[in-house]
């Protein structure tokens, strides 16, 4: 899959377009362009997460093979025709949410984004993920996105949602509750 790249420069983006993995040249403000970058951010988002020494180690395992499966996401956005989600990666994500969820109190209530530092960053990376749903969403009305990218995103924002509440008990951090009559 693609060239790997010897030279970061090449001057061929200066004037306002960058090539897919197809080597198509599209402009960079693009819907495809937007997709995957939009999943590269997630990505960076949740290597944030990571950097943090209080993510137990099942997490950590569980976030690392997100970041390839984002990575390969990203592929599948950048190259016309490329499959790489499948539903065994869905699957994975959905044992993971169940697995996590098990032993979290039930909610009752919205909870604010915080609940210590991997918590919120944890949360960040959940908006991103959120956001790059939408976008791929309006890029599926106008391209070709088969589902399995829309159903894997979907899937790991909610995965994202329930490693904050974990991490937020990791860091022995409070859970913000919403309240409606503050």
């Amino acid at each position: 899959m693609g060239k790997r790249l010897s030279k970061i420069y090449t001057r061929t983006g200066d004037d306002g377009t960058t090539g897919l993995g197809d080597g198509t040249r599209v402009a960079k403000d693009s819907l495809r362009v937007d997709a995957y970058g939009t999943v590269d951010e997630a990505n960076s988002a949740i290597g944030i997460v990571l950097a943090s020494a209080s993510v137990p180690q099942d997490v950590r395992n569980t976030l690392t093979d997100v970041q390839h499966d984002l990575f390969e996401l990203g592929g599948e956005l950048c190259i016309p025709g490329y499959s790489a989600i499948n539903e065994d990666l869905i699957d994975r994500l959905e044992n993971e949410l169940d697995t996590l969820n098990a032993d979290l109190p039930a909610l009752k209530e919205f909870i604010l984004p915080g609940g210590g530092e991997a918590a919120a960053a944890c949360h960040l990376a959940r908006t991103i993920v959120r956001r790059a749903e939408r976008i791929t969403t309006t890029l599926a009305g106008a391209e070709t996105v088969r589902p399995e990218v829309l159903k894997y995103l979907n899937r790991l924002s909610d995965l994202l949602f329930v490693i904050a509440r974990v991490l937020a008990r990791a860091e022995s951090g409070q859970e913000v509750l919403w309240n409606r009559q503050r």
